[in-house]
């Protein structure tokens, strides 16, 4: 026997018993999305390495480090995407959906980055984007934000809470970028590796440093806030009064500041305890020059993506995945013309009671691997048929779940009297 084939590093298999909560949050999501106007939009797993490379940034660790890049047959340089951002931007653009036109957008599916693997962070990862072009005020970001604080709760999500910063415009941004420069040039040799190589490329990156032995070199580090302009003043002010009119706790988080080149002005983050270092489950910020960078007309934009295996290890740990749906009916038969006509007796039940779940007994067995096949899918009901049954016209009807006795009951009326015991 040859060895089994491993799943590449980092890539994992979502198995049966865990998908429950998955499909749970897809589901709770999907319906909130779509209460606050926004529509599901599918975009390639594949893009050119140029639209990752001009809007995340190339001096960032993605492009720089961890991007799953490659050329095809046709020698086009092609990136497995690292974000969904860029790919929808890209999307609104090629489709002509930005001509005087707004959008609140979804999307989900498969990410990769080329990181070391651990407890939630993976090198193939699923998020949920969720994006409005062509909406320049604060109350996007607010609704964008309420939107999210009413995901957790849905979820019944504890222990999540808020950080919001302001990034200011590119300008303002400049200004900054050139005063925190001069302050860690000043401290170059208290700079780890990785700072040293964001040096010159991406300085912002290094107040995001998770090394506790730069914590007081970031701590004294001058503040993105004094230098913002004015209307970003007036921005993030607005923003932090409409959270506190809806009631939405928040921290204001100066040294937040996202690691894509992209974002301005609003940013935001929810973060937890619960997860170890991976702290962010869901993050965010608004980044009004994108569209332009990459070719469209100049359009304001916010969005945020949301990590799903975190959201869902958050569940686990609080308890707050619902208990797989069980079939209702578990169907035995025994017979050779009992199976065959079991499995038509089967589809006749799933047309005559959409939405009930029949499991039909695969595989032979006798009555007892049958039963204890039923009693283990969890069925509140076991349909019997045998080829003595098959000639009486009868089906003998069981209770798994609560007592009471064994009954027959013409086939014909099957759907309405498993309708009354359901």
């Amino acid at each position: 026997m040859s060895n089994p084939i491993q799943p590449v590093r980092g890539m994992n298999d979502v198995l049966p018993a865990e998908i429950t909560a998955w499909q749970h949050l897809e589901q709770v999501a999907r319906g909130i999305f779509e209460a606050y106007g926004y529509q599901e939009l599918r975009v390639p797993i594949l893009e050119r390495t140029e639209l990752f490379e001009r809007s995340i940034g190339e001096f960032t660790d993605i492009v720089e480090k961890e991007m799953y890049t490659f050329e095809d047959l046709g020698g086009d340089s092609l990136t497995l995407r690292p974000e969904a951002t860029a790919g929808i931007v890209r999307a609104a653009i090629s489709n002509g959906l930005l001509r005087g036109q707004r959008h609140k957008l979804w999307c989900s599916g498969a990410m990769f980055r080329h990181e070391r693997p651990q407890k939630g962070r993976y090198r193939q990862f699923y998020q949920l984007d969720v994006e409005a072009l062509g909406f320049p005020g604060p109350d996007v970001d607010a609704e964008l934000i309420a939107l999210s604080a009413r995901l957790w709760r849905d979820l019944r999500l504890t222990g999540v809470r808020l950080t919001i910063n302001s990034l200011g415009t590119p300008v303002s941004r400049q200004i900054y970028r050139q005063q925190l420069v001069d302050y860690l040039r000043a401290h170059e040799g208290a700079l780890d590796e990785d700072s040293q190589r964001r040096l010159n490329g991406n300085p912002l990156r290094i107040l995001d440093s998770k090394n506790p032995e730069m914590r007081s070199l970031i701590e004294g580090a001058p503040l993105l806030s004094d230098t913002l302009d004015e209307e970003s003043r007036r921005h993030f002010a607005a923003l932090c009064g409409a959270l506190e009119a809806m009631d939405i706790a928040y921290q204001v988080n100066p040294r937040l500041v996202r690691g894509l080149d992209y974002y301005s002005r609003t940013v935001f983050e929810w973060v937890t305890d619960a997860l170890g270092a991976q702290d962010a489950v869901c993050s965010g910020g608004r980044y009004d020059g994108l569209v332009a960078h990459l070719g469209g007309e100049p359009t304001p934009a916010i969005g945020f993506a949301l990590g799903v295996e975190r959201v869902v290890a958050l569940l686990q740990q609080c308890g707050g995945v619902p208990v797989a749906r069980a079939p209702d009916i578990y169907l035995v038969a025994s017979g050779e013309r009992a199976e065959r006509a079991a499995l038509h007796l089967a589809e006749q039940l799933r047309d005559a009671l959409p939405g009930r779940g029949v499991l039909l007994n695969l595989g032979g067995g006798n009555f007892k691997t049958q039963f204890r096949r039923a009693d283990r899918s969890g069925a509140r009901l076991a349909l019997i048929l045998g080829d003595e049954e098959l000639d009486r016209g009868v089906a003998a009807v069981k209770p798994l779940r609560h007592e009471g006795g064994q009954i027959d009951c013409p086939l014909a009326q099957l759907p309405e009297r498993i309708a009354s015991l359901l």
